[in-house]
């Protein structure tokens, strides 16, 4: 393992992602890793949460972090305020946009499953799997055609597969699509998160940061599933944790342990000590 720090100056942001990053794999906070964000923020570091998650399942990682963050949700298109409550939709798909998504994958992987994140709620198809994450905003549309009556916005199309991997459904969608997107994946089984064109976790990143005067340089990123990759390299410093997937590993400029050995807390501990 090797944990690198080139910064000669404290940070003025910590940018990390939540779930294989910060949480540990029960999804928990531990008690290190939440000493070692009071700690940031008692040396002035701001720290915002940068997920593919919607801030609808956020609250309780957001009381064992131990204070009223600010995240970046659903792979960079929504910005949320949790102490003031409210959310910013920084970027989305019109309906249409998002319909053509689905009409373009369904016949490259005919076993698949969609579903529509809107920032609220989820409408999902009888053939998508739900995920583990609990979450009580999720419909069912059925028929599927009935969802386009339902949603004005749509910030994320989600494909699922039983029968292949993220990688492999990642591949699929980036040879399927003509509509313009942003295709990534967090490393859910089968599962490809597709976002409107122009939505990564950096370039929101980039948007949040900028409001505040704060230069990439002066912000650390953690990360570990290609998601993150855009958001490793924007900003000054990046890690990926030990467990990350290898794209990342290799993309990130350091590294340190993984999630459930507190590698984030490592590095924040290391770079205040």
């Amino acid at each position: 393992m090797r944990c690198e720090n080139r910064l000669v100056t404290l940070p003025r942001l910590i940018a990390t992602d939540l779930d294989g990053t910060l949480l540990r794999s029960d999804g928990s906070v531990s008690a290190r890793t939440r000493a070692a964000l009071a700690a940031c923020r008692a040396a002035g570091i701001g720290v915002v949460f940068v997920t593919a998650r919607p801030a609808r399942v956020m609250d309780q990682i957001v009381e064992q972090a131990g204070h009223a963050a600010t995240a970046i949700c659903a792979n960079g298109t929504i910005v949320h305020d949790f102490a003031a409550a409210t959310s910013t939709y920084v970027h989305e798909f019109a309906a249409e946009g998002a319909r053509a998504i689905v009409d373009q994958l369904r016949p490259a992987v005919p076993d698949c499953g969609f579903a529509l994140e809107t920032g609220e709620r989820v409408w999902y198809d009888t053939g998508y799997r739900i995920g583990l994450i609990n979450d009580t905003q999720r419909y069912l549309a059925d028929p599927w055609d009935s969802v386009w009556g339902e949603v004005s916005r749509v910030v994320k199309v989600l494909a699922r597969s039983s029968a292949h991997t993220a990688d492999e459904m990642l591949a699929a969608a980036q040879q399927a699509l003509t509509v313009p997107a942003e295709i990534s994946h967090s490393g859910g089984r089968g599962l490809v998160e597709i976002a409107p064109p122009g939505a990564t976790k950096a370039s929101t990143l980039a948007w949040y940061c900028a409001a505040r005067g704060i230069d990439p340089g002066a912000v650390v990123a953690f990360g570990d599933m290609p998601n993150d990759l855009p958001m490793l390299a924007w900003a000054g410093s990046s890690y990926a944790v030990a467990n990350a997937h290898p794209d990342v590993l290799r993309g990130a400029s350091g590294s340190t342990a993984s999630n459930d050995e507190d590698g984030v807390a490592a590095v924040l501990e290391k770079l205040i000590g």
